[in-house]
């Protein structure tokens, strides 16, 4: 009987290891930190939905000194997270990303000021200095200044642009007139710092009709060209957004695995995971979101010719019919 035992964990062990030998591996580059904006890729892989489609999946996270536009174009990864903009001007100097997905359908970026500060509308901003995130999160503000006829040179006519942190300390330092958070992380450091809803007057770019395509999942049109790969990402889309509408349902628990996989604070956590609830959409891309965001980026003179071939539906019609 020991033997048999001793057989069938063999024969057990064995099945597995051909099983996760037999498994597709996918690397997946975030934009940023292990937290709940991420949450439904962490909850994918901890509840086994990327197992489920035969895919092992690393998710590396990001941080200030990483592009995901530059990891998977030097082939660190398959598939990575990143804004619009930053994707598309990528692709025009070469690197050929496709947007395969848009999990995110609304726009979390906005502009605070306090109120007790000399901005009250947009029509307060000329003169007055701005916190801006770059390494191409810059893209929805500029295009918005010049919806504005606003320059940002620094000039009497426009607004100084400050290359902000990537925290509240700008306002806090009272450094910046306004400051960029999104609605599930900074602007809740900005509370937690002692400001109060009351205090502050927020410009919500969704809301403003200027919001750009954030955290959608791009691959490389050539390896898309294959049509083992191109399955693959089926699979990967599918398991992303089950993971998504889970994490949605179950924020608390999605908040968890987010801190079992590096995240930091976990009613911090939590909180976010509410306020990302409220950006998630089906994870197809919607078409007059798109454009708007081309055309901002044209008229900002950000690229400088419409873009072919830099979205295909066809995973997502695949992945979620």
């Amino acid at each position: 009987m020991k033997k048999m035992m001793m057989a069938l964990m063999a024969g057990a062990v064995s099945l597995m290891a051909a099983q996760a030998l037999a498994a597709d591996k996918v690397t997946l580059q975030l934009k940023w930190v292990a937290q709940g904006q991420f949450g439904g890729y962490f909850v994918a892989k901890d509840k086994g939905f990327y197992e489920e489609e035969g895919l092992d999946v690393t998710i590396k996270p990001g941080g200030p000194d990483i592009a995901p536009e530059q990891v998977i174009a030097g082939g660190g990864a398959d598939v990575i997270v990143a804004w619009m903009g930053g994707a598309l001007v990528a692709r025009e100097k070469g690197v050929p990303l496709v947007n395969i997905a848009q999990p995110y359908q609304k726009s979390g970026l906005q502009l605070i000021c306090p109120k007790d500060g000399p901005v009250k509308t947009e029509a307060d901003f000329k003169g007055r200095t701005l916190g801006v995130w770059f390494f191409g999160n810059e893209y929805p503000f500029f295009a918005w200044m010049t919806k504005l006829g606003l320059s940002t040179d620094g000039g009497p006519d426009g607004v100084t642009v400050l290359k902000q942190s990537f925290d509240v300390q700008p306002l806090v330092q009272k450094q910046a007139d306004c400051i960029s958070v999104m609605t599930y992380n900074e602007y809740w450091q900005a509370i937690d710092a002692g400001f109060k809803p009351e205090d502050l007057t927020v410009f919500n770019y969704t809301e403003l009709g200027n919001d750009l395509l954030e955290d959608g999942l791009y691959a490389s049109e050539e390896k898309l060209k294959d049509p083992t790969f191109k399955e693959t990402m089926v699979k990967f889309v599918r398991a992303s957004m089950k993971g998504w509408h889970y994490a949605l349902e179950n924020p608390d628990e999605a908040a968890e695995i987010v801190m079992d996989n590096g995240g930091q604070d976990e009613n911090h956590q939590k909180r976010m995971m509410g306020e990302v609830a409220k950006l998630i959409g089906t994870g197809k891309l919607d078409m007059a979101t798109y454009d708007r965001t081309v055309k901002a980026l044209m008229d900002q003179k950000i690229i400088s010719k419409m873009p072919e071939n830099a979205y295909t539906t066809e995973i997502t019609d695949a992945a979620l019919k």
